[in-house]
């Protein structure tokens, strides 16, 4: 901006003495004209001081050799004053000679340089004071922001306060806070998934270690007693181990966000699995129907998230399934998002209890109660929602599950 209004007032003092120098060229160029008109060589230098004293010009004829249509102009300066000279063809072999003192115009021209250049200075200052100005108002909410933001750390994963900050901020305030709130879902799930584990294998271990401790100690052990505590301990490290296993499946599908979406055809994915798992119902005496709509439904998405979370409640669906039972599966599109239904024909589920906690399982499950868990750790990933109640009117359980509006 300061460049600017330099090369402006520039080229604005260089526009002005160009047309004031231009005008009084002119202005001497047709006292010339008159001169040579109105009067012979010998009435000029008789007239010499009346030119001086009227016209304010000093006449003089000198002789050279010049063209019909000679004229020439000089300004220079001599004891501190400003003069233009100009030099006229008069006729042949002579020059007339006009000499003017033009102090007073460029004492006007040096003031106005002195104006612009103050008014270059005034202009930069008030440039300078509102852009601090401005960027002081720019940056006052921007360090509000920041200042909420600095408040938040790892321990206290508070929300922000978006209603004390300019409206402008408020959608970033908001993103934050889901931000948050993610966050603090998934440090909660972590939470209740180490103390789970904690808790899930110092059961079996205070187990094992009570029973060894009892077959020591009874003075009548047999070998048979011995054998039977073993396979006792053997049968508890094997469901130990499958719990450790399903712990170390959670990990692997925690890795399964970090995978890059792709652009798939969600009723030909949803088709395919659908069938597999029919397959394996099939074996069990129960079947698998389904409806999706429309034929096709073009979605990027992170294909492994979803088979997690498609397998896991089509498991669910076919394990507690009765024999000869059926699974539904119903998918279609509501308000720009895909909705996808999967009911089964068992017991239902204790909507009393968190189902989708870590550990959490029916008395006849075989599982470690981390299916659910995965299934809404995927769907949180993928920006889903995911609902399970049980069915009105008859049994079972229906497992709803929507996908968020799909955005190219």
């Amino acid at each position: 901006m300061a460049v600017l209004l330099i090369l402006f007032s520039t080229i604005l003092y260089f526009y002005i003495e160009y047309s004031v120098d231009g005008e009084l060229k002119n202005s001497l160029y047709k006292q010339s004209k008159f001169i040579m008109a109105n009067y012979d060589q010998e009435s000029i230098k008789q007239k010499h001081s009346l030119f001086k004293q009227t016209l304010n010009i000093d006449v003089n004829i000198k002789k050279g050799i010049q063209g019909s249509n000679f004229k020439s102009f000089e300004i220079f300066k001599k004891q501190n004053r400003f003069y233009l000279r100009g030099y006229f063809f008069y006729k042949s072999g002579l020059i007339l000679i006009l000499t003017e003192d033009i102090t007073q115009q460029k004492m006007i021209e040096h003031k106005v340089f002195k104006a612009i250049v103050i008014l270059v200075f005034a202009s930069m200052a008030i440039v300078l004071f509102y852009a601090m100005f401005l960027s002081s108002m720019l940056l006052s909410p921007i360090k509000l922001f920041a200042k909420e933001v600095a408040k938040m750390n790892e321990n206290i994963l508070a929300p922000l306060n978006y209603k004390k900050m300019p409206i402008e901020f408020w959608p970033l305030a908001k993103s934050i806070n889901s931000l948050v709130n993610k966050i603090k879902s998934f440090i909660l799930y972590k939470k209740e998934l180490f103390v789970g584990a904690a808790h899930e294998l110092k059961t079996p271990l205070a187990v094992i270690k009570t029973r060894s401790q009892v077959a020591l100690i009874k003075k009548n052990s047999t070998k048979e007693s011995f054998e039977k505590v073993i396979r006792e301990n053997i049968k508890t490290v094997d469901e130990m181990n499958l719990m450790v296993s399903a712990i170390l499946e959670f990990g692997r599908a925690e890795g399964a966000q970090f995978e890059k979406p792709q652009e798939i055809d969600l009723i030909e994915f949803l088709k395919q699995k659908i069938k597999e798992f029919a397959l394996l119902a099939r074996k069990e005496n129960k079947r698998v129907k389904y409806r999706l709509s429309p034929d096709s439904y073009k979605i990027k998405i992170q294909p492994l998230l979803l088979t997690q979370i498609i397998q896991n409640l089509l498991q669910n669906a076919i394990r507690y399934s009765p024999d000869g039972g059926t699974i539904r599966v119903l998918g279609h599109t509501l308000n720009g998002r895909f909705v996808l239904k999967i009911s089964d024909e068992g017991p239902g589920i204790d909507e009393s209890v968190d189902i989708f906690a870590p550990f959490v399982r029916s008395k006849n499950s075989p599982g470690a109660g981390l299916g659910l868990f995965l299934v809404k750790s995927a769907t949180e990933a993928l920006g889903a929602t995911i609902e399970i109640k049980n069915k009105k009117g008859s049994n079972g359980a229906i497992a709803t599950f929507v996908l968020p509006p799909y955005k190219e």
